[in-house]
């Protein structure tokens, strides 16, 4: 309507003017026109690319994830051969992204708590030591750190012919460490089983035993208790399994090494540049935490007669981690995305399989849109985790 009208009974009826002079209206409006104008410009640079490809005869689609990749990955978890298809050798890919990415949290985490520590230490040289370790590797690019890594570690250590043995059955190598491993066995799948049993079983026992204490006051030997389920259960499965003992030796024939599991300088370098570079940042945010939280804690632990290195333990650090939690988030996101850096030092990460793929398949937007969404489903999970974590360790105001 253009004028005002009256409605019956003398009730004026809004027109469209009014509706647009109204906030939430014009809101509403503006989200509908913006999200119109993205779908519009998605449809027409999806529809331009497909004319384009349909123009230049290039096949489009993921069909060719069945066909044979025709190449050999020089590191694989699973079985694996140049006859196995294309989507066999994304996942291999993603598996080894996924081995570097989760070892590379936990030692970066381990590391960056003891440096992060140290940095708050009363002795000088601790603590200046500390301080030189963080400020040095924090302002050296990854990947900088990545080729350094590369580049020593074939140069640190001898031909296999004459292969440094630091223990019995480990050998350090050029061409990296060997180890020996178990025979593979039934009683090692029952094993893997067991365990999976008894984390189920401790986290249930776990839930009881807080609930216990809460109502009680009393509490509870789960560190104990949770050891005995693990390694009784797992022992049980293996003496079940037939108690295997073979193992796979590695040992010199001919110019290699054979047998044993190999762990890659590719690996090395990838898995010990990331760690160092990321626990640098993790020990700022430690040694932020510990300082946020208020010196009364201290004082108050002093007064009862507890040790600095157990009030560090059990009141200092678990107060620290409601504030360290989210910045260590971003960390851990951060190493995950940088592991894409493994590529350059010929690692086969899930970005490296992916751009054999693309090569020799010639379908770059398929098999870029692969590795991105996989990137982005990582990426979510380990937010997903870290804010659950991050609510379970809030304060639960009563």
């Amino acid at each position: 309507m253009s004028k005002t009208q009256n409605a019956p009974g003398g009730v004026r009826s809004k027109t469209v003017v009014d509706y647009l002079n109204d906030e939430n209206v014009r809101a509403i409006l503006y989200q509908i026109i913006a999200i119109g104008l993205v779908i519009l410009a998605g449809w027409y640079l999806v529809s331009n690319t497909l004319e384009n490809l349909e123009r230049q005869n290039i096949s489009t689609g993921y069909s060719f994830l069945d066909l044979e990749a025709s190449f050999e990955i020089s590191e694989s978890m699973i079985d694996y051969t140049a006859q196995s298809n294309y989507a066999s050798a994304l996942m291999v890919g993603l598996l080894n992204t996924v081995k570097v990415s989760l070892l590379g949290i936990i030692l970066c985490t381990l590391i960056g708590t003891i440096f992060g520590i140290a940095r708050l230490s009363s002795n000088w040289i601790v603590r200046k030591l500390a301080t030189v370790y963080v400020e040095t590797f924090r302002n050296i690019p990854v990947l900088l750190q990545v080729f350094f890594w590369y580049a020593l570690i074939p140069n640190a250590f001898p031909h296999p012919r004459d292969a440094f043995e630091p223990l019995p059955g480990v050998l350090l190598t050029q061409r990296g460490m060997y180890m020996p491993v178990p025979v593979a066995d039934n009683a090692y799948t029952l094993m893997g089983i067991a365990a999976i049993i008894a984390f189920i079983a401790i986290f249930f026992i776990n839930r009881w035993a807080r609930k216990r204490q809460d109502a009680t006051g009393q509490p509870f030997p789960m560190a104990m208790v949770g050891i005995g389920i693990f390694v009784g259960l797992v022992f049980i499965a293996y003496l079940a399994g037939g108690a295997p003992t073979e193992m796979d030796i590695p040992a010199l024939k001919g110019f290699n090494i054979r047998g044993g599991y190999n762990i890659s300088p590719e690996f090395m370098a990838v898995l010990i540049g990331l760690t160092v570079y990321t626990s640098t940042y993790v020990a700022e945010v430690v040694r932020s935490g510990i300082q946020a939280v208020p010196n009364g804690q201290w004082e108050a632990a002093d007064s009862l007669g507890i040790k600095r290195s157990v009030a560090l333990r059990k009141v200092i650090l678990p107060q620290s981690m409601r504030v360290a939690i989210p910045p260590l988030t971003n960390q851990y996101l951060n190493l995950t995305k940088n592991s894409s850096l493994a590529v350059a030092v010929g690692y086969p990460d899930l970005v490296s399989v992916s751009n054999t793929t693309m090569n020799q398949t010639g379908q770059a937007i398929e098999a870029i849109s692969i590795f991105m969404s996989i990137y982005l489903g990582l990426s979510l999970l380990t937010s997903l985790f870290m804010n659950w974590f991050n609510k379970k360790m809030a304060l639960v105001e009563r």
